[in-house]
């Protein structure tokens, strides 16, 4: 696996730019050209991409991710009557407000569903560019914190139980490349981080993984989107709060389209994943695509300039 990453990065960074090289000479004359819109939304599909809206800007996003389209071991009269899994009862809402100080940095808070509330910050720390820099990727940092809400009676019995252990942190170094006008790709390694896990073999507090992540424009407001995550640790024979033994899908996958009509961008998606929350779909997907367990599910999000003209 670490092979495999370190492959991806050296291939982001080693494709070569279109920029010609200049002399030090000419690079005090010559601008740097920013590269923009590597991705069309602070998303790819589930993941965060590497942008952030622009300085001064307010976006609001909704997230939907509706039950399985098909579940292995159901009636077939069942499965058909859930259409899809948009009839199925089982769905989860992301709701989210953020917001961008500067060019350079990004803040926000969610409604994660199951009772549980999120806040990130995001910082740009490296643009793209040509010109007097040539700098072949970006690269943003994410830090986000989720906190759960209900109840555990379990854990009242637990004198060492406080309430600094309902929460859970995640932690991703995005790396992205826009390759020409049609083409973008992203690598992002990523560490979920819980306060408390029950006590037992083949448990952590750390769990990795590594998220891949591309997005083809077909048309000017129109592109296919495509995830992959993988899961590196803490999947197999996992034992639970309760004392059961859980096996956790390691692969999450999603393919999407997205349509930019200027002021929104709609995504519509399917993947192995009904979960709403990163930190979950990351560390605890329960989703098999070999039993069928793909879901529908669709992104809305709206920017507003909240500043001075």
């Amino acid at each position: 696996m670490k092979f495999y990453i370190l492959f991806l990065l050296s291939l982001l960074i080693a494709i070569p730019s279109n920029a010609q090289e200049i002399n030090s000479e000419e690079a005090t004359a010559v601008k740097p050209k920013i590269v923009k819109n590597t991705f069309q939304s602070t998303y790819i599909i589930n993941m965060h991409s590497v942008e952030i809206v622009p300085k001064n800007y307010l976006q609001f996003m909704v997230a939907h991710h509706f039950g399985n389209v098909w579940t292995k071991g159901l009636p077939t009269g069942q499965n058909f009557a859930q259409i899809l899994g948009l009839n199925s009862g089982i769905a989860k809402t992301y709701v989210s407000l953020d917001y961008s100080p500067s060019n350079f940095g990004n803040m926000g808070i969610a409604l994660a569903g199951n009772l549980s509330f999120e806040g990130w910050v995001k910082f740009k720390l490296v643009r793209q560019q040509t010109g007097s820099k040539n700098i072949p990727v970006s690269i943003s940092w994410l830090t986000l914190t989720n906190v759960n809400t209900q109840e555990d009676p379990s854990n009242n019995e637990n004198p060492n139980y406080t309430s600094w252990n309902k929460f859970s942190f995640l932690h991703q170094l995005i790396i992205a490349r826009k390759l020409n006008s049609k083409f973008s790709v992203q690598i992002a390694p990523t560490m979920v981080h819980y306060n408390i896990v029950p006590y037992g073999i083949n448990n952590d507090n750390n769990i990795f993984s590594v998220t891949w992540g591309g997005k083809y424009q077909v048309k000017p407001n129109t592109a296919i989107t495509l995830e992959y995550s993988r899961q590196i640790n803490m999947y197999e024979d996992i034992l639970s709060s309760s004392g059961a033994i859980e096996n956790f899908n390691p692969n999450l996958f999603a393919l999407g389209v997205e349509f930019n009509s200027g002021g929104h961008v709609f995504q519509f998606y399917i993947g192995n994943t009904t979960d709403a929350t990163n930190i979950t779909q990351l560390s605890r997907n329960t989703n098999f695509i070999k039993d069928g367990h793909l879901a529908l599910g669709f992104r809305l999000n709206r920017s507003f300039f909240v500043g001075k003209e």
